[in-house]
């Protein structure tokens, strides 16, 4: 017997958007009742553009179970994207009580959300722990650099961003960053060559050059 989940999410990671749904649709014809199916198709959907659409699906599938953590992220991730910043908050709540509070995904994007409400300070510990799951997401480290800095604590902050940078020589806003904290440190030396990271990687980074020119006049 062919598991159509299977099937389709394979088609799905393939760009094979259109084979995908066929296998969930299939799925659910067979499985009406297996809400996994409903969301994958709207992972689909997700794919190519069709966002309301999915998250009929994501609803879909938690009327059949209201357990299933990967809706709620799902419908997280797309009431973000709408700027729908307190439903956005409370799914990717209810996906980490549902089993995703270990997701590295699921914490950032708490930690992101917590943002848009300016409270960087209860952000930070799910970028801590995000970046402790995923030592290599180098978004959530960064992330997490900021929360460290706009709490004042710049030797912490300045790690992480180092790390940033280490892995990420493009990333201009690390080097900004790390130069402001350099600063704040009163490390001209290293402020300065950090800023001038930034405005080489991307000419045109005014913070940057801002903070150089006020570094350079005292």
């Amino acid at each position: 017997m062919k598991d159509n989940n299977a099937i389709g999410i394979q088609y799905l990671q393939d760009g094979k958007y259109e084979l995908a749904i066929k296998a969930f649709t299939e799925e659910i014809e067979n499985n009406p009742t297996n809400a996994v199916a409903y969301v994958n198709f709207g992972n689909v959907l997700n794919a190519v553009g069709e966002k309301e659409k999915a998250m009929n699906f994501y609803k879909k599938a938690l009327q059949l179970d209201e357990k299933m953590a990967a809706a709620y992220y799902a419908l997280g991730n797309n009431y973000f994207e709408h700027e729908d910043w307190q439903h956005a908050k409370e799914m990717f709540e209810a996906a980490m009580k549902n089993g995703l509070q270990n997701d590295g995904d699921t914490l950032f994007m708490l930690g992101m959300t917590l943002l848009k409400f300016d409270q960087p300070k209860l952000a930070l510990p799910y970028f801590q722990r995000a970046v402790e799951l995923k030592p290599t997401d180098m978004e959530a480290r960064f992330q997490y650099g900021l929360c460290l800095a706009q709490q004042g604590l710049l030797e912490e902050a300045i790690e992480q961003l180092e790390e940033v940078v280490k892995h990420d020589d493009q990333h201009a806003d690390a080097f900004y960053n790390l130069g402001v904290a350099y600063a704040y440190t009163e490390n001209k030396e290293k402020s300065l060559e950090m800023l001038d990271k930034a405005i080489e990687v991307q000419h045109d980074h005014i913070l940057a050059a801002h903070a150089k020119k006020i570094i350079l006049e005292n």
